[in-house]
């Protein structure tokens, strides 16, 4: 009886500090996503470095990103539901300690399969990571402030992409690609130590769902159609974005430090694109998805005619950046929306289900490239087959939308 008081005690304590204002906790989790966002993105800049020291090609380079996000597609829905009942902090800790694990293993890899293994067992980390990463960050506010803890949280994903992989690029052109892997595990190491000591002990369990109710999830004819969206709209980007780092030396002509400088604009223009697509989304996102799709294929289209110019083809990349990821706040919304009318109480498994797509999309994409790569067309083909991967993202958006109003009649 006297530590079930004292837990009530600590629990009521720690509750009233975080009602004065956002709690240090946060830090450790943005600082955790930082290290994962870098080490899930920045391969896309080594892939040169990496093919060139493992005397490999690079579209068997490429896998290092497709396999990866295997590893997250798995490690999003089905790890999650497995650890459902391992206490919050300890599977938090758990997971960075495999992500410190999984990127120092990479560092050290003697070969191409162990690197591989190394950078799958990396990936089970970032999906179980994202998916209890948002209830962890929502559960240490009050209620009206949930929505800036979780944006806070996915702050650290959005500034890898803008600092840490320009900056891992950098590190890994200068001084070798396992030293850009021993970086991202010392920021592990950082974001293990933020989190067992900012980190609350007395974390509440959220519902995990089942296997079974996942299953359910994918029963449902909008919710398919939706991860259908999300796997071939982030796909057809990464038909592009896996192999951006040789087509700008190609074909555009670019120097190796010049790539890293445009990683750099790439990443602010995603920045920027999410927060713009997420307010454009707000109200309506299957049409604002719909718009958002028409113009993403057209760029991707451009591409395969600017990337000759230095000048254009760098513009034409800001507004892929933009427009590639200003998807991904509509498609996450427009998920949990049709969970919550449809499936009640399954919206954390749908929007884990969605990370799942967003995943499979960059393997599929990643893959395709690489087939595109090695065939007759060449690397120089890659952003229109990208494009095609969008039309077929417009036509499975207009079908949501025809069954939308198919279902509002009835």
């Amino acid at each position: 009886m006297n530590e079930q008081n004292e837990l009530s005690v600590s629990y009521k304590t720690e509750t009233k500090k975080i009602k004065k204002g956002l709690p240090t906790a946060l830090w450790a989790l943005t600082i955790s996503a930082f290290g994962i966002g870098t080490t899930e993105f920045v391969i896309v800049g080594l892939l040169p470095t990496v093919a060139g020291d493992l005397g490999i090609s690079i579209p068997s380079a490429g896998l290092l990103v497709s396999l990866y996000a295997i590893g997250v597609a798995i490690g999003a829905p089905v790890l999650t539901a497995l650890t459902g009942k391992v206490p919050r902090k300890i599977l938090l800790v758990s997971i960075m300690i495999l992500f410190v694990i999984g990127n120092g293993l990479a560092s050290i890899a003697p070969g191409f399969i162990t690197l591989i293994l190394a950078r799958i067992l990396t990936g089970f980390a970032h999906g179980v990571y994202f998916s209890i990463g948002s209830t962890i960050a929502a559960s240490l506010v009050p209620e009206e402030k949930r929505a800036t803890a979780i944006s806070i949280m996915f702050a650290g994903l959005t500034l890898a992409i803008v600092t840490g992989v320009p900056l891992g690029t950098f590190i890994g052109q200068h001084f070798g690609w396992r030293a850009t892997f021993i970086g991202v595990a010392i920021l592990g190491i950082i974001g293990l130590l933020a989190s067992m000591i900012l980190v609350p002990n007395h974390l509440q369990n959220g519902k995990t769902a089942s296997l079974k109710q996942q299953l359910k999830v994918l029963g449902n004819k909008r919710l398919i159609f939706a991860f259908l969206m999300t796997t071939m709209g982030y796909g057809g980007t990464f038909v592009v974005f896996t192999y951006l780092s040789p087509i700008l030396q190609e074909i555009t002509g670019l120097k190796e430090s010049v790539v890293t400088l445009i990683l750099l604009i790439y990443g602010i223009a995603i920045a920027l694109g999410n927060l713009i697509g997420g307010r454009l989304a707000n109200k309506n996102p299957l049409k604002a998805l719909l718009w958002m799709f028409i113009a993403q294929g057209l760029v991707l289209f451009a591409f395969y005619f600017t990337v000759h110019s230095p000048i254009f083809s760098i513009i034409t990349l800001f507004l892929l950046g933009a427009l590639s990821f200003a998807s991904v706040p509509g498609l996450q919304l427009l998920v949990v929306q049709i969970a919550e009318k449809e499936l009640p109480g399954t919206e954390d498994v749908a929007s884990g289900i969605n990370i799942a797509a967003f995943n499979i999309g960059i393997a599929i994409g990643s893959y395709a490239g690489g087939l595109i790569v090695t065939s007759s067309l060449g690397i120089g083909s890659t952003p229109w087959i990208g494009g095609l991967f969008l039309v077929i993202t417009v036509f499975i958006t207009l079908y949501s939308i025809r069954l939308g109003k198919k279902l509002l009649r009835k």
